[in-house]
C-alpha cells in the first residue's frame, strides 16, 4: 500500500500569504468610507485629507523594491510581521489625531510602508522561492487578495461608519492586520531549502542562496544595473500606464465622472465594487494563461482592449441612459477582467530577464506602477476643473493603453548575450551581471 501524497509546503506559504494580504488590504477600502465622515468631523479641507491618500499611494509603489530586498536580508516572516503590525499601528492611531499632520503621518506614512512591504514585490519573492509549476497561476491568485481584501472589508467598513463611526472602522482594520501576525509567525516558511525540499515542481533542491548584507543598497544597485536595460524600461513604462489608466484615473475619478452625467453615486459606487468582483477572476485566469503563453502576447492583448474599452467610455455615459444601460455593465465587466490581468505576465518577464533579482526588480517596476497612478489621479482632476467634462482623460488614457501594448510587442526573448541576469557576486552584497 503506497502512502499518501503529503501536500507540499509551498501550498500552505501561499495560503498563508493570501490571507496576510487579505489581512493588509483593509486599509485599501478605508479612503472611500471615511474621508467625508473625517472631514465632517475635523472640518478639514478634502484637499488634506487626499494628501495622505497621496502620500500613502507613492510609499506603497517605492516602498516595494526596498522591501524585497529586506526579505533577502532578513527573511519574509519578519519583513511580513513588521508590514502588518505597521497597518495595525498606522489605523489604531487614527483614533486618537486632531491634527491634519497626524493624519499624514498615519494614514500616509505608517500604513504606506506596511501595504508597500506587503505589494507585488511580496507576491513575486513567495512565487519565486516557492513554485515552478503554476508559477502564473498562484501569482494570479495572490495578487487577486487585495482585491478580494477590498471586497471583505468595503461593505462592513461602510456599515460600521454608518452604525457606529469611522473610528470602529479604523479599529477593524487594525484588529485585522493583527490577527494576521500568528499564522504569519508559525506558518509563512522562508523558503523549500529549509525544509531539504525543492520548490514546487522542480526537480531538485536548490540551496539557499547567501544572505546578501545591505538591503538598501542592494536595492539601488538592482535598479541601477536593470536600468541599463532596454527590457526594464519598456516594462516599466507599460507598467506606469497600467496605473494611470486603473487606479489613478478609473479608481479614482470613475464615481464623480459618473455622477456627472445624472448616475447616483450608490450606483456608480455599486459598479466599481463588480469591477473589483471581475478583477479576481481575471487576474486568476490571466495567471493561468500565463503558464502557457507568451506573456508578451498576453500584456500586448491585455492593454490594447482596455485601451478600447476606455475610448468608448465617454459614449457610454452620454449615451441617454446616464451610463445606467446595458452596455455600462458589459464594460465594467470586461474592464473588470482586465484590471490587474498584467500582473502575473509581468513578474514572469522579470523573473525572465532578471533571474535572482526579479522580486527587487519588479518592485522598481511596481514603483512606476504608482507613479503613473499618481500622476493621473491629478491630471484627470485638473482636467475635470478646467474642461468641466472627463472626457479628454478617458480618450488620452485609452490611447495611452494602446501605446503599453506597443511598448510590450517590442520586448524581445531573451539571449544571454543581449540581456543580463543579475544574480549575487558575493554573499557581501554587491551584484553584478551574468551574460
Amino acid at each position: 500500500m503506497t502512502r499518501a501524497r503529503r501536500l507540499h509546503p509551498a501550498w500552505t506559504v501561499a495560503a498563508v500569504a493570501f490571507v496576510a494580504l487579505v489581512g493588509a488590504a483593509g486599509f485599501r477600502a478605508t479612503p472611500s468610507v471615511l474621508l467625508h465622515p473625517l472631514h465632517a468631523e475635523f472640518r478639514w479641507p478634502l484637499a488634506t485629507i487626499s494628501a495622505a491618500v497621496s502620500v500613502n499611494l507613492l510609499l506603497y509603489g517605492l516602498t516595494a523594491p526596498f522591501a524585497a530586498a529586506l526579505m533577502d536580508r532578513f527573511g519574509i516572516r519578519r519583513v511580513v510581521a513588521g508590514a502588518l503590525a505597521l497597518v495595525a499601528l498606522g489605523s489604531g492611531l487614527t483614533v486618537f489625531m486632531t491634527a491634519s499632520w497626524q493624519l499624514i503621518l498615519c494614514w500616509g506614512v505608517l500604513v504606506g510602508l506596511g501595504t508597500g512591504s506587503m505589494a507585488l514585490a511580496f507576491v513575486a519573492t513567495v512565487t519565486g522561492r516557492w513554485f515552478v509549476h503554476r508559477r502564473g497561476l498562484v501569482t494570479g491568485v495572490l495578487t487577486a487578495g487585495g482585491a478580494a481584501g477590498q471586497l471583505v472589508f468595503l461593505p462592513l467598513l461602510a456599515v460600521l461608519v454608518r452604525d457606529h463611526g469611522w473610528r470602529a472602522a479604523a479599529l477593524v482594520v487594525a484588529g485585522a492586520a493583527l490577527a494576521v501576525v500568528p499564522l504569519v509567525a508559525r506558518w509563512l516558511r522562508e523558503h523549500p531549502a529549509d525544509l531539504g525540499l525543492p520548490a514546487y515542481g522542480a526537480t531538485g533542491v536548490t540551496p539557499r542562496p547567501p544572505s546578501a548584507g545591505g538591503a538598501a543598497a542592494r536595492a539601488v544597485a538592482a535598479f541601477t544595473a536593470a536600468a541599463r536595460t532596454r527590457p526594464f524600461w519598456l516594462l516599466a513604462g507599460g507598467f506606469a500606464i497600467c496605473g494611470a489608466t486603473t487606479n489613478g484615473l478609473v479608481g479614482t475619478h470613475f464615481v464623480p465622472a459618473a455622477h456627472d452625467h445624472g448616475m447616483p453615486q450608490t450606483t456608480a459606487a455599486g459598479l466599481l465594487a463588480l469591477v473589483g468582483l471581475f478583477d479576481i477572476v481575471g487576474v486568476i485566469a490571466s495567471g493561468w494563461l500565463t503558464d502557457r503563453m507568451d506573456s508578451r502576447l498576453l500584456l500586448a492583448g491585455y492593454y490594447g482592449l482596455r485601451g478600447l474599452s476606455l475610448l468608448l467610455l465617454p459614449a457610454l455615459f452620454t449615451g441617454g441612459t446616464g451610463g445606467t444601460g446595458p452596455s455600462m455593465l458589459v464594460f465594467v465587466v470586461f474592464y473588470g477582467l482586465d484590471w490587474v490581468a498584467t500582473v502575473p505576465p509581468t513578474v514572469a518577464l522579470c523573473r525572465e530577464y532578471f533571474g535572482d533579482s526579479a522580486a527587487v526588480v519588479f518592485g522598481w517596476v511596481f514603483a512606476a506602477h504608482q507613479f503613473g497612478a499618481a500622476f493621473a489621479a491629478t491630471a484627470a482632476g485638473l482636467v475635470r476643473d478646467r474642461l468641466g467634462d472627463y472626457a479628454p482623460a478617458w480618450y488620452a488614457a485609452g490611447a495611452l493603453s494602446i501605446g503599453a501594448g506597443l511598448l510590450s510587442l517590442l520586448l524581445r526573448r531573451r539571449r544571454a548575450a543581449q540581456v543580463p541576469v543579475l544574480t549575487p557576486a558575493r554573499p557581501a552584497g554587491a551584484w553584478s551581471y551574468r551574460g
